[in-house]
């Protein structure tokens, strides 16, 4: 939430379109004499926009971020996604789960120029270089088993998870040389999915919606950001979704050890090797083709070297492996 940033004009977006009405809904909800003084534009999001609102007072200065729904797609689905992290933002305001506080949300767009939730600033930043993966990968992993450890009452919990694959929507690599590989991955998930037992999921946790500050001794997570997917599900698919990640920004031994690092620090996944990995191809075939949607937020954020070749390669490279382990 905090890794990229470039400055914001102050009356218009990237795509030219006014959000005058979203920084009047704004400022009307600041206490007191309070006045947005610089707004600076987060880079590495996808599925948003997301700015970081400098505010000066009486009593000095803090920054919000507001995060607005501007592309079609998701201003149809807005109202459920955040109505859904506010809710979540919520829920977390009473856990160790390090998390952004909820300050406002107009998830209609009734007052503002699309559906849009304000929250706090979260100190750090999103790291997605090589240099000190692994140290990474093991903090979010155990981050991953306190999020799954969290307790709610039947009547808050999220939504139940929703697939992002199916067998009848993948498309694998147009040049692939193995479409033997990829045809049996889509037959795995053709199957019904594994019984299982129900977790508090994330559900989009990766390491672009991860914080950190720090280094070496001093590595630690600050922040935990993106609830708008929170749902309620195995916790093998949270796990899954973390890997893909993992093997797709740092290779597939990356996304091969992130299972193991979670259940070493107390996650618990199904002993059932072929439900383990019923859950990893669902998330990874959800990637398919060529995993350029992830790609965009994480180029933006440095990884140039990230091109299609190299993430095609890496994901049929992962599927190959996941067979080999799992099957």
């Amino acid at each position: 939430m905090g890794a990229g940033e470039g400055a914001a004009d102050m009356g218009a977006d990237s795509a030219g379109e006014g959000w005058g009405a979203t920084r009047s809904w704004v400022e009307k909800g600041l206490p007191g004499p309070e006045r947005i003084e610089q707004v600076v534009r987060l880079r590495g999001g996808w599925t948003s926009q997301m700015r970081r609102l400098d505010l000066r007072g009486p009593d000095g200065r803090r920054s919000l971020v507001l995060r607005s729904f501007v592309k079609p797609f998701y201003l149809r689905h807005a109202e459920g996604l955040l109505t859904r992290e506010a809710a979540i933002l919520g829920l977390l305001g009473d856990t160790d789960v390090p998390a952004a506080t909820l300050v406002a949300v107009d998830a209609t767009a009734q007052y503002c120029d699309h559906p849009s939730l304000l929250m706090s600033l979260l100190p750090g930043t999103v790291r997605l270089d090589d240099q000190d993966a692994d140290d990474r990968a093991a903090l979010m992993a155990r981050q991953l088993v306190r999020i799954h450890q969290l307790t709610t009452a039947v009547h808050q919990r999220p939504r139940a998870y929703q697939a992002w694959a199916s067998a009848e929507r993948v498309t694998p690599p147009a040049a692939t040389g193995r479409p033997e590989l990829w045809q049996r991955a889509v037959d795995v998930i053709r199957q019904d999915p594994p019984e299982y037992r129900g977790r508090f999921l994330h559900r989009d946790f990766h390491p672009g919606n991860v914080l950190f500050t720090g280094t070496d001794e001093d590595l630690r997570i600050s922040g935990v950001v993106d609830w708008v997917e929170t749902s309620w599900g195995p916790a093998d698919l949270d796990v899954a979704h973390c890997s893909t990640a993992l093997a797709l920004l740092h290779g597939v031994p990356a996304g091969m050890g992130f299972a193991d690092r979670y259940v070493a620090a107390g996650g618990t996944l199904t002993e059932d090797r072929a439900a383990h990995l019923y859950w990893r191809l669902l998330d990874a075939l959800g990637f398919a083709p060529d995993a350029e949607k992830v790609a965009v937020p994480w180029r933006e954020l440095g990884r140039a070297d990230l091109t299609a070749r190299v993430l095609t390669q890496r994901l049929e490279d992962y599927l190959q492996v996941l067979f080999e382990r799992y099957a």
